[in-house]
């Protein structure tokens, strides 16, 4: 077996291991993938592990909002608006309300607060900015959502239904698209989607709803950034630079280029119980989901370089 044959099957199994935590899940139908992908040119192994029904198709909930900045900064790069388009109220702009920082409420047209002031998550932020690209793209942005993002990347059981900021429905298979994307960019450019991932306005406080407040509530555009928030929905071993988003449908989604060296791990799971039903289980199993797969990548890799075998790494089911 070659070197990258080698690398590729130890990352499998340590990720396969690692996605057995989700059986133990109080929900009805879970779905998830873990995938390792190499970063920049220097070719390396790309392993991906699942369980469940990857096929299903769920409610996203607030991963739409990601998937929804992606087509709105394809919509930057094509000229069809600015970041710094002014909407909204004065001294808002595009870039305000893909941050959160737009000083719109979680939902109604009122703001609440002067933009770039406080990081306010917000439902009407992310539908100011769709209307926006509708209206210079002279479409509906469910039209632009697929043509920009869904079809080009090969996702095809995503569908928009309402809101862009909550009710994009779609399939592990999909995300893990997407997952593709944002660790190796080709629908952005690299400078913009490092923009995209990196933190817009930082600095400024805000809330992270359903897992608490803080005085740095670190967001890209369209993404939530790990940075050093706890408790977190993420977990400890990912490192500061990961982003991605949760959902209220019981969902979350991360890429993290930073936990392995030269590696992008990102992890996509979905579930069909409302995260306010299970909040507190969620907020603990997830992490260790997320911890369990860092340690496996990084377990994977180390294993075929000599280092401790997966058994000795304390993943669950090891040894």
């Amino acid at each position: 077996m070659s070197a990258n044959a080698e690398v590729t099957s130890a990352l499998t199994t340590a990720l396969t291991t690692a996605l057995q935590l989700t059986a133990t899940w109080p929900v009805d139908h879970v779905s998830a993938a873990a995938l390792v992908l190499p970063i920049g040119g220097e070719p390396a192994p790309t392993a991906t592990a699942a369980t469940g029904d990857t096929g299903r198709v769920y409610r996203l909930a607030s991963i739409s909002k990601p998937l929804a900045a992606w087509a709105t900064l394809i919509a930057v790069e094509e000229g069809l608006v600015s970041l710094d388009d002014p909407i909204g109220q004065p001294g808002c702009t595009l870039r305000h309300l893909l941050a959160h920082a737009g000083g719109y409420p979680f939902d109604g047209p009122d703001p609440i607060s002067a933009p770039g002031k406080r990081r306010i998550y917000s439902n009407t932020g992310i539908e100011l900015a769709a209307d926006a690209v509708a209206t210079a793209a002279a479409m509906p942005f469910v039209q632009y959502l697929a043509e920009a993002v869904f079809q080009p990347l090969g996702m095809a059981s995503s569908e928009l239904r309402g809101s862009p900021a909550h009710q994009v429905w779609s399939t592990v298979d999909d995300l893990v698209r997407f997952c593709v994307e944002l660790a190796q960019p080709r629908l952005l450019s690299a400078s913009t989607a490092a923009m995209a991932t990196a933190p817009s306005f930082p600095g400024i406080a805000g809330v992270v709803p359903g897992v608490g407040s803080f005085r740095d509530c670190a967001w890209g555009l369209g993404l939530e950034i790990r940075g050093d928030k706890r408790p977190h929905w993420m977990g400890t071993a990912n490192s500061p630079d990961a982003f991605g988003h949760f959902g209220g449908a019981g969902t979350l989604l991360w890429v993290d280029l930073g936990a392995v060296h030269e590696r992008a791990v990102a992890c996509v799971a979905l579930t069909d119980r409302s995260f306010d039903e299970w909040a507190d289980t969620a907020l603990k199993v997830w992490p260790e989901l997320s911890d369990a797969v860092v340690a496996a990548a990084r377990s994977g890799v180390a294993t075929v370089a000599g280092a401790p075998r997966i058994a000795d790494t304390g993943l669950p089911g090891a040894g």
